[in-house]
């Protein structure tokens, strides 16, 4: 596996000068060169003219693929050189460079980039329909691993982030009415949890860090979406219900130990559960009660 080193590289304004006077040196060079052995007359030209004229046309030739050898990086990005296929160092630091003519360069993006999937229609733990999509913020990390571990980076976060929430919506009922079992619906922040750790998984071998990821779309398929609803009601009804029984049981309790406890009528086992039956009627009807008042004795 090879690990990513940063490469030092030569300013590139103080090279545009030295090279650009080189030139200028050169052709002046030449032109001397050429100029001498024009003074000399035809079959008289003197050997160092000669190779005058041929060391300047050569240190041209150097010249004009040294000035291949300019780059540039806008800030948050990245050049990965090679050098005939051998990995060489990547250069991050923003600005004008130059490096070895030879080098191949390839750039990348190091910027954070938002990808939102689809929706995509998937069956939660229950096999119930459910349309999900979902935004993943993401940015590249390790150049080496982006560059020669993966073919194309941005379209394997793309494909990788769809499967990693088909498998998220296969993991977790839609809704749910107990208090400790998570949900798409209700556990936002813990699914997009599982969500972003499933997805570093799956990205770290491209060399991808996610920063967030989350659901922006949770919705039943169309198909099922009325059924769902009224199921959604119903099972909030009788949970409402039971809350409300339970409380309910626990006021009758309380109201027969206070009782008991300070004596203020006695009852027995009939008057008892008489009383109870009217507080659970009370307490548990959905509409108020009326009351009636009884003007007689105790059991009367």
């Amino acid at each position: 596996m090879i690990s990513e080193f940063q490469r030092r590289t030569i300013g590139g304004w103080g090279m545009l000068v030295g090279l650009f006077a080189v030139t200028i040196a050169d052709g002046y060079g030449g032109f001397y060169f050429a100029r001498a052995a024009d003074a000399a007359g035809p079959g008289a030209t003197p050997a160092g003219a000669i190779s005058g004229i041929v060391l300047t046309i050569l240190a041209l030739i150097v010249l004009l693929i040294c000035w291949g050898g300019f780059f540039t990086l806008q800030p948050n990005e990245a050049a990965v050189l090679l050098l005939f296929g051998a990995y060489k160092g990547t250069v991050r630091e923003a600005g004008f460079h130059w490096a070895c003519p030879f080098y191949q360069k390839h750039k990348l993006s190091l910027r954070t980039r938002n990808f939102n999937t689809e929706k995509l229609k998937v069956n939660d733990q229950r096999g119930n329909p459910t349309e999900i999509a979902a935004i993943v913020v993401w940015r590249v990390q390790n150049t080496v691993q982006a560059v020669f571990d993966i073919d194309d980076y941005s379209n394997y976060v793309h494909i990788q982030s769809e499967a990693a929430v088909r498998h998220l919506a296969s993991r977790y009922p839609y809704d749910t009415t107990a208090d400790n079992e998570l949900s798409l619906r209700g556990s936002m922040d813990e699914v997009s949890r599982a969500l972003q750790m499933e997805l570093e998984e799956r990205l770290s071998k491209a060399g991808v860090i996610v920063e967030e990821a989350r659901l922006s779309h949770l919705a039943y398929a169309p198909e099922i979406a009325g059924a769902m609803l009224r199921r959604q009601q119903a099972e909030a009804i009788i949970a409402a219900r039971k809350r409300i029984v339970e409380g309910a049981v626990g006021m009758v309790e309380m109201a027969l130990e206070k009782l008991e406890e300070k004596k203020t009528v006695l009852l027995d086992d009939e008057r008892k559960a008489a009383m109870v039956s009217n507080l659970l009627v009370v307490l548990c009807g959905e509409q108020a009660a009326q009351p009636v008042v009884n003007a007689g004795t105790l059991y009367s």
